[in-house]
């Protein structure tokens, strides 16, 4: 990300970020803000300019808010640019027509997409990659990201979005929670493995203490 800023800085073109379609209810439109703050945080140390197009008057009103609050953050509350995070349309491809009119006029050097998308998702990609903008995309829309891997030069595949909003917010609630994902899968994955070794012992060697604890462990993983 600081590399996709620096260079939109470095070619004094702007940045456009996008939140996805859906409101402040999405989980993923929760952690596409979360990273603007991040981003909006660079974009004040480097003075760059920051467009944020939104199909929803709430995401808006909080897109508006957190890069306000980056801006303080970084001591540049008079870089601000509150008509730069505005509302278009709750209409999807209304929206993903705006925001491509956006990108061909004004060429940003770098594209974010980051929280639900859908079928607009290849149309602004493709855009993106007309005009030569580096592309960072994020979503956890399993169809959907086939295209952005396609087209864009960076992608967050699935619960890799949540865990770069959790590591770029630094609240600790939010990194607890990654972080008990995390142990709670290498656990799982532990005990596949002991599970197939075990079945696998049981099988070839027919020895009754391998046997009962392959009983134990089918026993284990078919517990309602």
């Amino acid at each position: 990300m600081n590399e996709a800023i620096g260079r939109a800085t470095e070619m004094g073109r702007s940045i456009v970020y996008v939140n996805g379609t859906q409101d402040m209810n999405d989980i993923q439109t929760i952690a596409g803000v979360t990273i603007l703050g991040h981003v909006a945080k660079r974009v004040a140390e480097y003075d760059t300019r920051l467009v944020v197009p939104t199909s929803r008057a709430l995401v808006m009103t909080t897109a508006r808010e957190t890069v306000k609050q980056a801006f303080l953050a970084a001591g540049r509350p008079d870089a601000y640019r509150e008509d730069d995070i505005y509302y278009t349309t709750d209409e999807q491809f209304g929206f993903v027509a705006a925001v491509n009119g956006v990108m061909v006029r004004s060429k940003p050097a770098t594209c974010f997409y980051l929280g639900a998308f859908f079928a607009e998702s290849l149309i602004l990609a493709e855009t993106g990659n007309g005009i030569g903008a580096i592309q960072i995309a994020g979503t956890a829309q399993p169809a959907q990201l086939p295209f952005f891997v396609a087209a864009c030069d960076y992608t967050l595949i699935g619960e890799e979005l949540f865990a770069a909003s959790a590591y770029l917010s630094g609240e600790p609630k939010q990194l607890g929670s990654l972080k008990g994902q995390d142990l709670g899968k290498g656990i799982a994955i532990a005990a596949i493995l002991v599970g197939c070794l075990v079945m696998t012992a049981a099988a070839l060697t027919k020895t009754p203490a391998f046997e009962w604890a392959g009983r134990q462990m089918i026993a284990l993983f078919s517990a309602p």
